[in-house]
Parts: structure tokens; C-alpha cells; sequence
């Protein structure tokens, strides 16, 4: 038999049986839409991943004050607070030859007001080294000047979100706007970088010189000299990351005289380790979704196999004649693996469909990424093409070992 028989001979007695061959699929076209959305999922979150990992650099180290991390309650006062300063990243950047940039910062919250446009964000007062740290890059102005800093300067930088709140389409360069109730002049906006990694709005920021946040902002908390609230810093290599967080932490127990044994009232967050953390629980993730999605095939695979074994049961008789009239083992099992690979074909192109229309949906109205591309299609396909192989293989060869003489006794 040609490949035209075998296929015309496989497609009518699909069609007998269109019902059951429609049931049959089902099981592969829930299953290839799953590999598809689940992938896709997964593949997903990995890119928020990377974007994570581009956005927040993965040789940074961020200090933050420790106090009050014990048992004894949180401690309110400003000295047990505050228990980083200027006089700290001065050192860092002195004494540890590994770090590239480091810079410390204040922050807080107030209404941002231009004209009759108001918005509530959040502020920071930053250092130079801050924008290359985070990544910033001016799209309108420029950055501060160094004596801006050391002049307690009110000029501000906005993020893209506050200036399109403030501005609309205008850059707002030059422009006079009130922080709380201290005006300032607008001397740069930002590049969007858009959402972040954990979902926030990474624009929604608004930058002046941390002398000016200090005096100007925060004035009236009568804050430490020189106090800052987090110390941000890059090493030049990545790999010194690790060395560098131990130097780090040594040194700072030892300016702020913390003895063998006390607690610490500085934290060091690795941001590698966290994106690290994050990485391995979303590939466990994505290893979970697979598992479920192969789950379906296999279960969709075996309900092939089943009706594939029936039909050889129901026809035993036909199985003899065919091989009465001149047709050999390898025929009959040619056009049994055949009708279960238009099966699982069938089945793999309706579920290739759906799945691309359901994972768009979930892109749109759910709360995971996506990302869909062509080898999760090709993928669902290879997969779809082994499910007709491996499932189909063992019925057609069981019809093919029919003894003739035996089966045309079939009633």
C-alpha cells in the first residue's frame, strides 16, 4: 500500500467512528493546550526574572539599618534608628578597593503639587553614585551638579510617572513645583524603566540631593549628622560579591564599635542571592506546570491507546480479509499507527489553538507574564507527534500479529 492508501484508508475509518475519534482527542488537545500555557508561563517568569535582575544589578549590595530586630520591641528614637551616615559609605568607598560605586540615601513620602496638578509619591534624597547604582538615565536635563549636593540645592529629577502626572506630554525642565510645602526647580526627568520585578512602578520616584532632603525634607525629625537611611553599592566584579558583603559587614561592626557576639544594627541584603532564591523557585515552578502538562498527555496518550485497542478488537474480522487479499503485517500496521497519529495530530492542532488563545488571555487579564514564541508552538507539536507514536505503536503491532485464518473466524 502507498502512503495516499494508507492515509485515505486511516481518514475513513476515523470517519466511522467520528464521534468516538473526537473523544479521543480530547484528552491531546487539553494536554497540548496546557504544555502551551504552562510554558509559556513559566518561560514568562523567567523574563520578569532577567528583567528583575538587569534592573537591580546582580553585583549590588544594599545596607539598611538593623536596629530594633531583636526582642526588645522596635526602638522609635532617631538615634537607635538611624544608625548609618555619610561617614560610612566615605569609608566604604576608601577602605574596599572591590567597590565601584556606593552612594547613601534618605527617603520618605509627601504631595507633589504643580499648578493644580498633585500627585502622592514617594522621594529620595540620593547621592551622585545612586543613578549609575539604579540603573537611571536622563531623558530630559541633566543630573545634578556637585554643588548642588554640598549646597543643599533645591532642584529635583523626576521619575516618568510623576512628570506625565505633573507635565502631561511636557518635560517640566525649569519648571517650579512644591514638595510638601519647599518649591523646587525641575533640572531633569528619566527614562521610563516601567514595571518593576515585584509589580511596582519604578518611575513613581522623585529625586533631590541628600543634603537637601536633609535639611530641606526632613529637617524637622532632628536626624543624626550626616545620618542616612540605606547605603546602596556595586562591586566591580560579581564575583567578589560575596567577599565583598563579609569585608562590608566587618567593617561596619567595627565604626560602629559593635563587640564579638552583639547583634548587628546594620543588615546586608545580597541582591543575588535573592534574585538566586527567586530563580530556583520559579524553575521548581515551571517543573510543576511541566509535570501537570505532561500528566495530561500521558493521559490523553492512553485513551488513545485504548480506542486504538478496541478498534483492533472490533476488527479482527476486517484485519483478515485485508490480509487474505494480499495485505502484509507491516500494512495493517502502517494504517493503525496511522489513524492514531491523525488522532493525536488533530488533537495537537486543535490544542496548539487553543492553547496560544488561552495563554493571550491569561497574558491580558491574568496576573502571570507570558511570553509565547515558536518553539513552545514547536514544542507542542513534537509533543503531539510522540503521543501518536508512542501510544499508537503497541496496537498496531498487536493488529498486525493477527493470524489471519484466526481472525476471519471472527464472528
Amino acid at each position: 500500500m502507498t502512503f495516499a492508501d494508507i492515509l485515505r484508508t486511516a481518514i475513513f475509518s476515523l470517519r466511522g467512528n467520528w464521534m468516538r475519534s473526537a473523544l479521543t482527542s480530547l484528552g491531546v488537545i487539553i494536554g497540548i493546550a496546557a504544555v502551551i500555557v504552562m510554558v509559556s508561563v513559566g518561560q514568562g517568569t523567567q523574563a520578569e526574572i532577567d528583567k528583575m535582575v538587569s534592573g537591580l544589578g546582580s553585583n549590588r549590595l544594599d545596607v539598611s539599618p538593623g536596629a530594633g530586630r531583636g526582642g526588645g520591641g522596635v526602638r522609635m528614637s532617631s538615634s537607635s534608628f538611624f544608625t548609618l551616615s555619610e561617614g560610612d559609605v566615605d569609608a566604604i568607598r576608601n577602605e574596599m578597593p572591590e567597590v565601584q560605586y556606593v552612594a547613601g540615601a534618605l527617603r520618605g513620602g509627601s504631595q507633589i503639587v504643580y499648578a493644580e496638578n498633585n500627585v502622592s509619591t514617594s522621594w529620595q534624597g540620593v547621592q551622585s553614585d545612586f543613578f549609575v547604582i539604579n540603573g537611571w538615565e536622563v531623558a530630559d536635563g541633566a543630573l545634578f551638579e556637585p554643588q548642588d549636593y554640598s549646597s543643599a540645592a533645591k532642584v529635583v529629577i523626576l521619575g516618568d510617572s510623576v512628570r506625565r502626572e505633573l507635565f502631561g506630554d511636557d518635560s517640566g525642565i525649569g519648571q517650579t513645583i512644591r514638595i510638601g510645602r519647599v518649591p523646587f526647580t525641575v533640572s531633569a526627568t528619566l527614562k521610563a524603566k516601567g514595571q518593576g520585578g515585584f509589580g511596582q512602578d519604578q518611575d513613581d520616584v522623585v529625586m533631590v540631593p541628600l543634603e537637601t532632603a536633609r535639611r530641606r525634607l526632613m529637617g524637622s525629625m532632628g536626624l543624626p549628622p550626616g545620618a542616612v537611611m540605606q547605603i546602596a553599592l556595586t562591586v566591580t566584579d560579581a564575583k567578589d560579591l560575596t567577599y565583598a558583603q563579609t569585608e562590608l559587614e566587618a567593617l561596619l561592626r567595627q565604626r560602629h564599635k559593635i563587640g564579638p557576639g552583639d547583634e548587628d544594627d546594620i543588615s546586608v541584603r545580597n541582591i543575588s542571592e535573592i534574585v538566586a532564591t527567586r530563580t530556583q523557585t520559579t524553575r521548581l515552578m515551571s517543573l510543576l506546570l511541566g509535570a501537570v502538562a505532561t500528566i495530561s498527555l500521558i493521559v490523553g496518550g492512553i485513551g488513545i491507546m485504548n480506542i486504538m485497542l478496541v478498534s483492533v478488537t472490533e476488527r479482527i474480522r476486517e484485519i483478515g480479509l485485508r490480509m487474505a487479499v494480499g495485505a502484509g503485517p507491516s500494512d495493517v500496521q502502517k494504517q493503525f499507527l496511522a489513524e492514531a497519529m491523525l488522532i493525536s495530530l488533530i488533537g495537537g492542532a486543535l490544542g496548539i489553538v487553543i492553547g496560544i488563545a488561552g495563554a493571550l488571555l491569561v497574558g491580558k487579564f491574568g496576573a502571570l507574564p507570558v511570553a509565547l514564541n515558536g518553539r513552545v508552538i514547536g514544542l507542542a507539536a513534537g509533543f503531539s507527534v510522540a503521543t501518536g507514536l508512542f501510544f499508537g505503536y503497541y496496537p498496531a503491532r498487536k493488529a498486525s500479529q493477527l493470524d489471519p485464518i484466526e481472525a476471519l473466524r471472527q464472528q
